[in-house]
């Protein structure tokens, strides 16, 4: 199964233009379409008993160029391989995968600055933002080679994301106890291949279901969900409140 959750994130466009090449060359390394009917004969200059790899790639191009894109057969080849090698990812235009910088054009030297800076500021009195912009300043004085800064305007704006809930020119006790606190046990975590995360929650049902022994009670729905391909791979509704009648224990009915 192709891992779908890779595209996440990533325009409409491109996605729609990977799946778009992945139905011609799976059609190049099988023969058929992905969404041919089951049975369905190959065309003929896309036979793999017929023709070889390389000539079913000729084709390919051919049949695109005549269709108006510009494509080559060496273009469908490195596309073929790429998909054998990454999956309908590998399809991906990567000029569309890359990711801006998180502060944008901004020296990183001239973050890295700023943000000693603020972290100098969490132990002393407060401070004023125009003093945190003269300290990045004086740390980066002497760099080899020289930081040019950017504009006021724009360090103001990289003060603003860098000092963010961290009560810089706020309250000294909070901006200490902010600096206290541990780093949160969560992380976000990728999966590029089925199976290899699984999700488990559980949400009521607002219905009532009648057991098999004739008393009504609520269920509640649990489910596993692949993060890789987004599908469901199982699904219990089970009792797990009280029932109505309070003489009773509390049931356990599974769906069968």
């Amino acid at each position: 199964m192709p891992p779908h959750g890779m595209l996440d994130g990533l325009p409409a466009e491109t996605v729609e233009r990977a799946l778009w090449w992945e139905r011609h060359v799976v059609e190049v390394l099988d023969g058929r379409p992905p969404d041919s009917p089951p049975g369905a004969a190959p065309r003929p200059e896309f036979d793999p008993g017929r023709w070889s790899l390389t000539c079913r790639e000729q084709a390919k191009a051919a049949e695109l160029a005549a269709a108006g894109h510009r494509v080559s057969a060496a273009t469908v080849k490195r596309r073929r391989q790429r998909y054998q090698a990454q999956g309908v990812v590998g399809l991906v235009d990567h000029r569309a995968d890359r990711r801006t910088a998180a502060f944008g054009r901004v020296d990183e030297r001239v973050v890295a600055a700023m943000a000693t800076a603020i972290g100098e500021a969490t132990e002393a009195s407060s401070r004023t933002a125009g003093f945190v912009l003269w300290r990045t300043g004086q740390l980066l004085a002497g760099s080899d080679p020289p930081v040019v800064l950017p504009s006021r305007r724009t360090l103001y704006r990289l003060f603003g994301r860098l000092a963010h809930g961290r009560h810089v020119t706020g309250s000294a006790r909070a901006r200490r106890s902010l600096a206290a606190r541990p780093d949160g046990p969560f992380s976000g975590v990728t999966a590029a291949a089925p199976g290899e995360l699984m999700q488990i929650d559980s949400t009521p049902f607002d219905v009532l279901v009648r057991l098999a022994d004739g008393v009504t009670g609520r269920v509640e729905l649990t489910g596993m969900v692949d993060v890789a391909t987004r599908t469901v791979s199982a699904a219990v509704p089970r009792c797990c409140g009280r029932r109505r009648r309070r003489s009773t224990p509390r049931c356990c009915w599974r769906a069968r």
